[in-house]
């Protein structure tokens, strides 16, 4: 295979997905936030999940999101054509798959100038269709039973989320009319939490702010040196903070800032012009942010006993 056959197909993968990421953003639509805007936007709040209930991440979160907007699937749970045939169900006649992909290597031997034979791991992504359970029929019930389940209360929903950022150890200080994360002083600074429209839209904010406070060197370690003096470094660290913030709100169940906060809503020509010169802007990004979010689930309790006992 020559490297121009094989380098062709996984471009294409990462102009596609920016492609359709780019023109929602053109719009004035953040397209991580669609479900939210959605007519069933009270309901549950979830991660896109596999058929085995596993929850997906990175950019598939993002594929999975805008795709249930667009084409109105309220279920959160998605499979393969096999997968749903081994199930005893039948994808519908007519139906159409959605997009997700999955990161692998392949390994490619070079010669060097003393004419050493080395190999080489070659990045690619590959991508595969799945179908919503509103596309397939003939699955157990309990498939089904997913669009009907209630929201957990709110209350209970609300002190787990306050257990859950506890447990990071992060520096929570309140008081100002500013959210922000001080990397100098190691610190997230926030409004009081009275003077938010709710608890929900207290935690959304304290979540984007949390993922900020991972990119210190002893945690995930982002290099936020320029963060202050480059527009595309702000811009970029911003989109990992506003992704990641999205991941872990679905994670506890609260639906994030559906508006932008004044001080971000600046960053979507910024973000517009970082997806239009990197394709692979985007990916990035979402891997950032999963890595974030990843690393404060590492810190709970239930996590690491989890983590000793396999």
């Amino acid at each position: 295979m020559s490297r121009k056959q094989g380098t062709g197909p996984r471009v294409d993968i990462y102009a596609r997905i920016t492609d359709r990421i780019v023109a929602d953003l053109e719009t004035g639509t953040r397209p991580w936030m669609q479900p939210w805007r959605s007519s069933n936007a009270m309901g549950r709040i979830t991660r896109p999940l596999r058929h085995n209930g596993l929850a997906y991440s990175g950019m598939n979160v993002l594929l999975l999101w805008s795709e249930a907007i667009a084409r109105g699937f309220s279920n959160p749970i998605w499979m393969t054509f096999k997968q749903a045939l081994e199930l005893g169900g039948a994808v519908r006649k007519g139906e159409t798959g959605s997009m997700v992909v999955f990161a692998s290597r392949f390994t490619k031997t070079e010669t060097d100038t003393a004419g050493e034979e080395l190999d080489r791991e070659i990045p690619f992504l590959k991508a595969y269709s799945v179908f919503n359970i509103a596309q397939i029929d003939g699955l157990p019930e309990r498939y089904y039973e997913q669009e009907a389940e209630p929201v957990r209360d709110p209350i209970a929903r609300i002190e787990h989320a306050d257990r859950f950022f506890a447990n990071t150890g992060a520096a929570i200080r309140h008081g100002g009319s500013q959210a922000y994360y001080a990397p100098s002083l190691d610190i997230i600074q926030m409004p009081r939490f009275e003077t938010f429209r709710d608890a929900a839209s207290y935690v959304a904010v304290l979540s984007h702010e949390t993922v900020h406070w991972t990119a210190d060197s002893r945690r995930v370690g982002r290099d936020l040196s320029r963060y202050a003096k480059d527009r595309t470094e702000r811009a970029r660290e911003e989109l990992i903070a506003e992704l990641g913030s999205c991941f872990l709100c679905a994670d506890l169940g609260i639906a994030p800032e559906l508006e932008p906060r004044a001080d971000h809503a600046s960053y979507l020509a910024s973000w517009l012009k970082v997806l239009a010169d990197d394709k692979r802007a985007i990916f990035s990004a979402a891997a950032h942010a999963q890595r974030a979010v990843a690393f404060l689930h590492g810190l709970q309790p239930a996590t690491s006993e989890d983590r000793d006992a396999a």
